[in-house]
């Protein structure tokens, strides 16, 4: 029997008691998605200094970065450290998948500059367009060139790394998904929420005044007529992951 595979998240975000509650925290969102049999999924609580030792990380076979409140382009200690720790992962050309806050700390990691969106909040289910390239890398996938995903932010990639591609533009966003080498790929919106976890962000980002009443209001109505293409997300996820496109 071979060795089980073992990944881990890198949590970059406080759970909210709602999603620990009803999800297990976003940890446990992301295994949902991406967990499959035989595996081992560990989590490391970033934002609170918890980070994998040099030595472990080669046991890992993948990892994830997930959203945050925090800036990517921020210095807080912890997120300079994450920042030494992805440049590390590269090196060791370990499979890197960053979500929102981690596509945004990637980018920052591997020389790409992030910054406030200058379109402001993106926040609904918005429609991104695959490049020729992605859609020839994904072929075997089978799923739309276009797809819709959750998006919840109001910070971007400006300016991608060196050496980086762009794979995923929106209307909203120049750079919705890259890729870096083989080993690494950043995806600005949710693959891993459901519209659930959407409307209750919205109430808090409403109560603590981020966005105002009536745009809350505008953003529920919306979303009560589009649907994400969540299948096809976790198929493109999962195979970037356990490497397999």
């Amino acid at each position: 029997m071979g060795v089980a595979k073992k990944f881990g998240v890198l949590l970059c975000a406080e759970d909210s008691e709602y999603v620990k509650k009803r999800y297990g925290g976003y940890y446990g969102l992301f295994v949902e998605m991406l967990a499959e049999e035989g595996e081992r999924w560990d989590v490391f609580r970033v934002a609170n200094g918890e980070f994998p030792d040099d030595d472990e990380i080669r046991d890992f076979d993948g990892f994830v970065i997930t959203g945050s409140c925090s800036d990517a382009h921020g210095n807080d200690v912890w997120i300079c450290r994450l920042v030494s720790l992805l440049k590390k992962l590269d090196s060791l050309r370990k499979k890197v998948l960053g979500i929102c806050f981690g596509h945004q700390i990637l980018s920052r990691a591997l020389g790409g500059k992030t910054g406030r969106a200058i379109t402001d909040w993106d926040i609904g289910v918005r429609s991104i367009h695959l490049s020729s390239s992605s859609s020839k890398l994904f072929s075997s996938l089978q799923i739309p060139t276009t797809l819709s995903i959750i998006e919840c932010h109001r910070d971007e990639v400006r300016e991608l790394p060196p050496k980086a591609e762009i794979i995923a533009w929106s209307e909203k966003t120049g750079v919705e998904m890259f890729r870096y080498g083989d080993h690494m790929m950043g995806i600005q919106g949710h693959p891993e929420y459901t519209k659930d976890i959407l409307f209750h962000l919205i109430d808090r980002l409403t109560q603590r005044c981020y966005i105002e009443d009536s745009y809350g209001d505008e953003l529920r109505a919306k979303l009560e007529i589009v649907e994400p293409h969540k299948d096809a997300w976790k198929k493109l996820c999962t195979s970037f992951l356990k490497g397999r496109l």
